[in-house]
């Protein structure tokens, strides 16, 4: 890739993932406030602020920054399958995304819930699970791992790595 287009690739990245992180945090802060909230009002209001959240924001940034990630790791000597790190990224990038793809239908059931006039005992239940709750915990956890994976960029190459690495020095050794 073309350094401009790499730099460019590498900016919608860290602002996309940044944004997802921004967007977990707040998505956290609501569903405790929903979780504990007496108010139906304010019950109703978290939930819906939740699904609008799932859908407008955390789903979108989180494909685009999976989708940037690959143009990156495609696009650079770091490669996609050459150092654990890039791997691993991929690895969490792509389960998360595929949580909240499938979570989505749990949040718009929640919020559908929660939109009654009233609430029976089985949908109470349903509006008091702290799941929400646990699934932007764990979403947190997994895209500050990330963080802190592009950051530190521990060492290690894949076994592809490895050899891929022999070839480069096998053939740059053959030219001199």
């Amino acid at each position: 890739m073309p350094p401009r287009a790499r730099t460019l690739a590498r900016c919608v990245h860290i602002g996309a993932s940044a944004g997802w992180l921004g967007a977990v945090l707040t998505y956290l802060v609501v569903a405790a406030a929903t979780l504990v909230g007496a108010d139906p009002q304010q019950v109703r209001g978290g939930y819906r602020v939740m699904a609008m959240l799932a859908d407008a924001v955390l789903l979108p940034l989180a494909v685009a920054s999976l989708v940037t990630g690959l143009i990156c790791a495609l696009g650079t000597a770091w490669g996609l399958f050459r150092h654990y790190w890039v791997l691993l990224k991929l690895l969490l990038n792509l389960s998360a995304t595929v949580v909240l793809v499938l979570y989505t239908r749990s949040i718009e059931y929640a919020a559908t819930v929660a939109a009654q006039p009233s609430w029976s005992p089985a949908d109470r239940a349903v509006l008091a699970d702290p799941t929400h709750l646990v699934h932007a915990t764990a979403a947190l956890v997994v895209v500050l791992a990330a963080l802190v994976l592009a950051v530190y960029k521990p060492r290690g190459l894949t076994a592809y790595g490895h050899r891929k690495a022999l070839r480069n020095r096998a053939a740059a050794s053959m030219s001199r």
